[in-house]
């Protein structure tokens, strides 16, 4: 797919794009670094403003970025740092909302293109929820487009009153240490020993230990699959202000659960699993569905968000906050071998039809070249 601004023809000088991270999920720093090294490689001369430390866990300057340190987002220095090094950019392309904010302040009384990416929807109650609402009206006004990774954030995008909103093409974010496959069932058992699961069912479960994630409704439903034989246990790999209440809850009420904190190694886990689980009230293109389907663990999910569109029949989907049917759904599917191997095949042909990091890069790209081409000669 040629591109006609990103390869500099008739004299014209290479694209000059500025990527800005906010506080940077996994799912969305891992989107930049791989939009990034492709950018570079198709010719584009790519800048990351991004915390110091985000440079670091993902090696932007590796793939051939420049990486510009800014501020965290509360930070009033981000914006005029934003403003330095957007000085010269062609255009300039923000993650998240908190980071388009920023680039947007950073971009006024200039005629840059702003690109917006929402990787996921923020969760805010009561007078925060109202400034929230009004937070997105200025990101979406002030895009020339908005990036959605999933139909219903295109949705809120357009509600929100942008111009041009889209469903983005985000690649599954392949982890930075892929997993050394040695022998597989030797690391299986590693990792089951480990968390105390040899002779009993795994089920895993991933993501911030925040209200919006349904860790509750999980405790509520693992109480039901204590009569089981053996007892399967829950891990929960995350960290976050819920931390305390879970582990007093796991306590007092004798749950099969263990929480065990953020984890560099959440690919192995997954691998070790017999079922994962995301309970979350909401989720665009959540990073656990995607590696449980790639690595053919069966997945139980809540049926919000972008996750339908995401996983269509390789998963068992459950109504939000409903605990009883979260604990049928995963009881049912420890007894049913079947079933399991069904959503397994089903998860491999899903997982095959998600963009490659390739079709991400050249849909950003071309989306690049619509607001340039007007650019003038070098």
């Amino acid at each position: 797919m040629s591109h006609v601004s990103s390869h500099s023809p008739h004299g014209q000088s290479p694209l000059r794009t500025v990527q800005v991270l906010g506080g940077g999920s996994a799912g969305s720093s891992a989107h930049v670094r791989s939009l990034a090294s492709g950018l570079v490689a198709r010719g584009v001369r790519v800048t990351v403003c991004a915390p110091a430390e985000a440079d670091l866990a993902y090696g932007f300057s590796g793939v051939g970025a420049q990486h510009f340190p800014v501020p965290r987002s509360s930070d009033p220095a981000a914006v005029a740092a934003l403003r330095v090094a957007c000085a010269d950019a062609d255009l300039v392309h923000a993650h998240g909302l908190h980071a388009a904010l920023r680039a947007a302040l950073a971009l006024s009384g200039r005629r840059t293109p702003l690109v917006v990416t929402w990787h996921t929807r923020s969760h805010a109650e009561g007078a925060r929820a109202h400034l929230l609402r009004l937070l997105e009206r200025r990101v979406a006004r002030a895009a020339a487009v908005v990036l959605g990774s999933s139909s219903d954030l295109v949705d809120r995008a357009r509600r929100r009153g942008a111009r041009d909103a889209r469903l983005a093409a985000v690649a599954f974010p392949t982890p930075r240490k892929a997993v050394e496959y040695g022998d597989p069932d030797r690391l299986r058992h590693k990792a089951r020993a480990e968390l105390g699961a040899i002779d009993r069912p795994l089920l895993m479960a991933v993501g911030s230990l925040d209200r919006h994630r349904g860790y509750d409704t999980l405790l509520d439903a693992s109480r039901a699959w204590r009569s089981l034989d053996p007892v399967p246990l829950l891990v929960i790999a995350g960290e976050g202000p819920l931390r305390a209440a879970l582990q007093r809850r796991i306590e007092d009420e004798e749950l099969p659960v263990r929480l065990v904190g953020r984890r560099e190694d959440v690919s192995e886990l997954l691998l070790a699993s017999d079922l994962a689980v995301l309970p979350s009230a909401w989720e665009s293109r959540s990073v656990l569905a995607q590696g449980a389907l790639h690595a053919r663990v069966p997945l139980v999910a809540t049926a919000v968000g972008g996750i339908p569109e995401l996983v269509g029949d390789a998963a068992e989907l459950v109504p939000c906050a409903d605990a009883d049917a979260l604990a049928a759904a995963v009881v049912r599917l420890l007894g049913d071998d079947d079933r399991r191997e069904l959503l397994k095949e089903r998860g491999v042909r899903q997982a095959a039809t998600w963009p490659t990091e390739d079709e991400t890069v050249a849909q950003v790209l071309s989306v690049y070249d619509e607001l340039t081409q007007t650019r003038p000669l070098a």
